[in-house]
């Protein structure tokens, strides 16, 4: 997955494509998620910044790898905002070590 920190801006189809989900989560996640606000030109096109990857990202790993229901998704991210996104950047650190790991694993 392209590092959310590479671009200024991602279309809503490379949002989909670093999580594998359709377009149409994306834009029902934004939605039921205040914390999700692309930017929007005339057109309606969604600009995703890296802010909003990373809340994405928060949401997709609370939603669908720990198995919270939206309405339960919503009431963490209100109780413990703070503590989250530490363990959500933890998280994440420790997938990129391990992927790491992996690759020169392989390179051995």
């Amino acid at each position: 997955m392209e590092h959310p920190k590479d671009k200024l801006y991602y279309s809503i189809g490379e949002v989909g494509r670093m999580f594998g989900v359709n377009q149409s989560l994306i834009r029902f996640w934004e939605s039921e998620f205040s914390i999700i606000k692309p930017k929007k030109n005339k057109k309606g096109t969604r600009f995703f910044t890296p802010k909003d990857v990373d809340n994405f990202h928060l949401i997709f790993h609370l939603v669908k790898e720990r198995g919270y229901t939206l309405q339960g998704a919503k009431q963490k991210l209100r109780q413990k905002e703070d503590e989250l996104n530490e363990n959500f950047e933890l998280v994440k650190r420790l997938k990129n070590i391990r992927s790491f790991l992996v690759d020169l694993e392989q390179e051995i």
